[in-house]
């Protein structure tokens, strides 16, 4: 078992990997890591992730009140929203947010990451919905979260960034880097014409895949809730199974949203 100083310096390396990896700005992102029910270790703010050493990293209960803090370090700004994903997911020991370029593209587009393009995206991943808009540091951010969190291991934020969270620090961050890996080849796809998707019977092998490999974490291969009524898994249903839709999104529907999300953003 690892001891909080340990802890502390695995937090400092991922900030600088996330910060090496451009996937935050100045002192953008956050990084917390759950040691016990009422006991988190965090990053400070507005500090640079990139430079950070163990004596930075705060200690706050539950309700994100802080426990221990050295000079004049506080705990994330946006320590609501870590608090709200251990609160609502038990298996979750820890919250990675940044603002990696790619993927916050989609969050600033509007566009969910729902295209089935690559096998390690839909095991690893499933889809990546996009959370509402809300104003940092309130609790708007974690109401918008909240209702796609038992859905879902990552989840973009709109006009914001990417969350992602996981029972380890260092799956936390993977789910990132995969989150922005995927965003990248989607984007790099579409100049290029267009990805070719996998179909939804492949898709569906790749589900079993995963559930052979016993991984953890919440997926559309055990969770979907379109996908045990017999219907298309949320990665055509542009990630609406994340709030408790009914959706079949049969090809005619599927087709006419499209389309709709097209004029839309050119405005007409």
């Amino acid at each position: 078992m690892m001891s909080e100083y340990e802890i502390k310096k695995q937090i400092c390396e991922i900030g600088k990997r996330i910060y090496n990896r451009g996937m935050v700005a100045a002192n953008d992102g956050n990084i917390s890591v759950k040691i016990s029910d009422n006991e988190f270790l965090c990053t400070p703010t507005g500090v640079s992730k990139g430079f950070m050493t163990p004596e930075y990293i705060c200690k706050v209960d539950k309700e994100g009140n802080v426990l221990q803090a050295n000079g004049n370090f506080k705990p994330s700004s946006e320590i609501k929203m870590h608090m709200r994903v251990y609160r609502e997911r038990p298996d979750v020991k820890s919250v990675v947010h940044a603002h990696p370029i790619y993927a916050t593209s989609f969050a600033i587009a509007g566009i969910p990451l729902t295209q089935p393009i690559m096998p390690e995206a839909v095991i690893a991943l499933g889809c990546v919905p996009i959370a509402e808009y809300g104003t940092p540091s309130t609790n708007e951010i974690p109401d918008a979260v909240e209702k796609y969190l038992q859905h879902f291991d990552a989840v973009l934020l709109a006009n914001h960034g990417a969350l992602s969270y996981s029972d380890s620090l260092l799956s936390a961050y993977h789910k990132m880097e995969s989150l922005e890996f995927y965003a990248e080849l989607l984007f790099k796809a579409k100049q290029l014409g267009g990805p070719k998707e996998l179909t939804d019977d492949q898709v569906q092998r790749l589900y079993e895949i995963r559930r052979q490999f016993g991984m953890t974490g919440k997926h559309p291969a055990d969770l979907c809730p379109n996908n045990k009524d017999g219907k298309s898994s949320c990665h055509n249903c542009g990630g609406s199974c994340g709030k408790g839709s009914s959706c079949s999104c049969d090809d005619n529907d599927l087709v006419a949203e499209i389309t709709k999300q097209v004029m839309k953003q050119l405005g007409k």
